[in-house]
């Protein structure tokens, strides 16, 4: 069987004018704010980015064409998100930054014509923002998600939900918000969650404090949100009544995925860095990339790199055929957030005292990327699914024989 890893013309070209894009116009903000987008602008900048990767025909290479964007599949975008991501600030300026990339991608699989119309069109031109709110704090929904505790019980004319989440990542300044709810069930039982779409604007939906964390390239921060008393119409309901967890596998491994596209760019930056640096730096009689030990991590980066693409084309394969890939995507995902940390760190340590000053983009690269390994889903969470999974397959195997 032929096996073509190529990619279409069109897409190399669009690569090629990212590539462009970002070292010209992007990674120069980036480096003047330490990698702070709120800082350095917020929605301001954003707003004027993307007028530039529109004007540079490279904006949105995601969204469905009706809707501005180019419609690449997964495996098409991987080489353009991982060239946005060689820059902090490169996603947020292709409106191909969590959370709105994978909100677009679950509206375009799953939305209907009307609410394509009200949220998916404004989101995927970058006229608003969005906030993806499913994670609550204990004993609620975090990285076993039918812990889910926000209910929404009928009201006349609609539904009416209450409950408490956090790390909503996009909340402050998000244009609207989709909302995973409890609408049948108890905490614990895997079934029974809806999704529901409102606008950020309708009562009963407050945004609260900031949670402090260790990255600042995502816009809108990762807050704590409140629905108190929130009424919305029936036509707020994403998809269908008590199918929400099996919607949001809809965007949950395409968007593991386009994470990893994004931070092996960013990981590629600081591999580049260090050898850059490795290349010309003398010490001990030699140039320091001359030496075993600086080679050995020079090695270790470009395998890391080598193997979380390898592992990212595969499972975004299996995502193209309309598979579930859910084994595919939980071993890249488990992989690359590791391997593009080991690189980022590799390559803070050929830098030495460099490496971990604001002179080099280093620091603030790992500050970054080690969330990375608990953002959809923590390692041990997917170590344990793929462990399960190979359990059972196992099993069968065993009843077959038999």
């Amino acid at each position: 069987m032929a096996i073509d890893l190529s990619h279409p013309p069109e897409v190399q070209r669009l690569a090629e004018r990212t590539r462009a894009f970002i070292r010209d116009r992007v990674i120069p903000l980036d480096d003047a704010n330490d990698g702070d987008i709120t800082a350095a602008g917020g929605d301001a900048l954003r707003a004027d980015l993307q007028r530039e990767a529109r004007e540079a025909g490279v904006f949105a290479p995601h969204a469905p064409v009706e809707y501005g964007g180019h419609g690449l599949g997964m495996s098409d975008r991987a080489p353009i998100f991982e060239e946005a991501g060689y820059s902090l600030f490169g996603p947020t300026a292709l409106n191909i930054a969590a959370p709105d990339e994978g909100n677009v991608h679950m509206l375009a699989h799953i939305a209907d014509p009307e609410q394509k119309e009200r949220f998916l069109a404004p989101l995927a031109r970058g006229d608003v923002r969005s906030a993806f709110a499913m994670t609550e704090p204990a004993p609620g929904a975090g990285s076993d998600p039918s812990a889910l505790t926000t209910r929404a019980v009928r009201a006349e004319g609609g539904w009416r939900i209450n409950g408490h989440k956090w790390f909503i990542t996009g909340a402050d300044g998000a244009g609207l918000f989709i909302i995973m709810a409890r609408t049948s069930g108890e905490p614990g039982d895997r079934g029974g969650a809806t999704m529901f779409l409102a606008p950020a604007d309708t009562p009963g939906i407050r945004v609260g404090r900031h949670i402090d964390t260790l990255d600042r390239s995502m816009l809108g921060g990762h807050c704590e949100v409140f629905f108190e008393d929130l009424l919305v119409p029936d036509s707020a309901v994403l998809g269908a009544v008590d199918r929400g967890f099996e919607y949001a596998q809809v965007r949950l491994g395409p968007a593991r995925m386009t994470h990893v596209m994004r931070w092996l760019g960013a990981a590629r930056r600081g591999h580049d860095v260090a050898v850059s640096r490795v290349a010309e730096r003398r010490g001990f009689g030699s140039r320091l990339g001359d030496l075993g030990m600086i080679q050995q991590m020079i090695a270790d980066n470009e395998i890391d790199i080598a193997a979380t693409r390898a592992l990212l084309t595969r499972a975004c394969w299996e995502l193209d055929r309309g598979e579930p890939a859910a084994n595919a995507t939980s071993i890249a995902k488990t992989y690359a957030a590791e391997a593009i940390f080991r690189i980022i760190d590799r390559s803070m340590q050929m830098c030495g005292g460099l490496g971990v000053s604001a002179d080099l983009p280093l620091a603030r690269l790992s500050r970054e990327v080690r969330p990375f390994r608990i953002y959809d889903g923590p390692s041990e969470v997917h170590r344990w699914a793929i462990a399960k999974r190979a359990v059972s397959a196992a099993k069968r195997a065993q009843k077959d024989a038999e």
